[in-house]
């Protein structure tokens, strides 16, 4: 191990960490080194329960071996060579994601906020099209789109932070599951809805299907693309490989990422046949994306989580730790769908210091809101590792008294 690579203590590294590092993030005083399957250790060897996986990207469960030997294999072979040129990878993944869902074209980014932007970009080329001279782009109130300034505006709430500002225009939000706003939002100027089926970081807040049909009928009578952003809501985490497969709607567009890579960074933006040609050579591109090295790795998580016994697994263990969780006492409700699950708390108390004391109990969970603690536990998990996680939690809620 070089010098520039040797271990460190976890004082050094956040001494590191506060010098160099912008102050973007609020971290958590662990620093982990080593992961296993659902199991991560800590630099001073202490093991957790990991139920947030990276924010639902680990879905496989950490080092996964044969997303690692896929990796390292293809690692050894040819890392890069830029999408000036053919790489036979990229073009089976591209295959595999069209066939599993829309069945239009791919376009490869390496991140969701890339695989969004992307879909802007078609739903504002295809808006043109028709003769949009200055097309919109609808969405939810509460909804994550990520934090480049064409998804970030169509994230009203980070949207807001007029120290960002300004934003693109064309952007406008409605109320989460309103359908008659949304309704009343959609015209003739209308590019797209884009809308999360399940919204993650606002607490895992599912959408109502009188809205997602309200939205694919709107978007059916006006020309418009519903594009559905399923970065965190799929690859197998509601249960369906798709999300929008347990749903009455069918999106024109489609994007992902997060657990496309378990790990490896890797987006796509999935069109529909009457979107798959919007975008042009020239129109679009990225340096990095669709590499030979990610799409070997995604190649491999679709191979492993387009499984009808995992996703009939992922729903039963879904459904099994709900049940277990909504018994305990401090638990007001929950919410979500597969093992994407929001844990609504008792009015008073507070889900940070929740959150951070199972952190100290070993257990790695998510506080997206004040009330709410956010589980993305990895999809191979087991019964035991979800009475595991509510024993832990129960025990931790004990300590918190409401008011």
């Amino acid at each position: 191990m070089s010098e520039a690579t040797q271990e460190i203590g976890f004082a050094e590294t956040k001494a590191l960490e506060e010098r160099y590092l912008m102050r973007t993030y609020r971290r958590a005083p662990v620093d982990f080194v080593r992961g296993e399957g659902p199991l991560l250790w800590d630099a001073e060897g202490k093991r957790y329960l990991d139920f947030l996986t990276g924010i639902s990207v680990c879905s496989l469960g950490h080092c996964h071996p044969e997303v690692v030997k896929a990796v390292r294999d293809q690692a050894e072979l040819l890392m890069h060579v830029s999408n000036l040129f053919y790489t036979e990878p990229m073009a089976r993944l591209a295959e595999r994601l069209s066939e599993s869902s829309l069945g239009g074209r791919v376009f490869f980014a390496n991140s969701g906020t890339e695989a969004n932007e992307c879909a802007i970009k078609v739903a504002r080329k295809h808006a043109h099209r028709r003769g949009v001279i200055s097309p919109e782009i609808v969405s939810f109130e509460n909804d994550f789109h990520g934090r480049s300034y064409g998804a970030l505006s169509a994230t009203p709430g980070l949207a807001a932070n007029e120290a960002l500002g300004p934003m693109l225009p064309g952007f406008r939000a409605v109320p989460h599951n309103d359908a008659a706003a949304l309704r009343e939002a959609v015209g003739e100027s209308t590019a797209a809805v884009l809308i999360e089926v399940i919204q993650g970081e606002a607490g895992v807040i599912p959408t109502s299907e009188e809205a997602l049909l309200a939205a694919r009928e709107a978007c059916d009578e006006t020309g418009a693309l519903l594009i559905l952003d399923e970065i965190q809501a799929g690859l197998g985490r509601t249960g369906s490989l798709w999300a929008y497969e347990q749903t009455p709607v069918r999106p024109n567009v489609l994007t992902s990422a997060k657990a496309l890579g378990n790990g490896v960074p890797i987006g796509a933006c999935v069109t529909g046949p009457e979107a798959a040609d919007v975008l042009e050579p020239g129109d679009h591109g990225s340096t990095f994306a669709g590499g030979p090295v990610a799409t070997v790795a995604a190649l491999t998580v679709l191979d492993l989580v387009d499984d009808p016994m995992l996703l009939r697994r992922v729903r039963e263990l879904g459904a099994y730790l709900c049940e277990r969780l909504e018994g305990l006492a401090g638990v007001r409700e929950t919410r979500g769908r597969g093992l994407m699950v929001g844990v609504g708390l008792e009015e008073g108390i507070d889900a940070a210091a929740v959150g951070a004391d199972l952190l100290e109990r070993g257990l790695v969970v998510n506080v997206p809101r004040s009330d709410t603690l956010r589980l993305l536990p990895p999809l191979v998990i087991d019964s035991d590792h979800v009475d595991h996680a509510v024993s832990l939690i129960g025990e931790s809620l004990l300590g918190f008294s409401a008011g």
